[in-house]
C-alpha cells in the first residue's frame, strides 16, 4: 500500500487542553519547485506551536508537507501557506513556522511566520 501526499491536516483531541505547553517538530525533507526555473528547492521546515483543544497528527503533517513537492512555489508563499493551513486545522494558542531553504544561486533564504490567538 502506497501512501499519497495530501493537503489534509488531521487533528486529534489534546489530552491536556488546559495546560500551556509547546510542541516542536521539524522536517528536513521538504521540497518544492522553483516557479522561475522548475528546479527543486530543498528546505527544513520547523513548526512550533502551543496547542489548545487539538493536536496535529504527525503522519498527516508529513503527508501534507510532502504535497508541496510537485508544486511551483516561492519560499515565502510555502511558509505562509503552511502556517495558514496549520492554524486553520489545529486552532492553536500560538504557532510559528520557519522554512530554512538550502542555498540557491549563492543566497540562503530563511522565512519565519508567526500566529498568536
Amino acid at each position: 500500500m502506497l501512501t499519497q501526499p495530501t493537503k489534509e491536516l488531521i487533528t486529534v483531541p489534546n489530552p491536556h487542553p488546559n495546560r500551556v505547553y509547546t510542541v516542536e517538530m521539524d522536517c528536513a525533507e521538504f521540497t518544492t519547485l522553483c516557479p522561475m526555473t522548475g528546479q527543486p528547492d530543498f528546505a527544513t521546515i520547523y513548526v512550533e506551536y502551543q496547542p489548545a483543544q487539538k493536536l496535529v497528527e504527525l503522519k498527516s503533517l508529513k503527508l501534507y508537507l510532502w504535497s508541496f513537492r510537485n508544486e511551483a512555489n516561492y519560499h515565502e508563499d510555502c511558509v505562509n501557506r503552511i502556517l495558514n493551513d496549520f492554524v486553520a486545522a489545529s486552532e492553536p494558542r500560538y504557532a510559528k513556522v520557519v522554512g530554512d531553504f538550502t542555498i540557491r544561486g549563492g543566497i540562503h533564504t530563511k522565512v519565519t511566520v508567526e500566529y498568536t490567538a
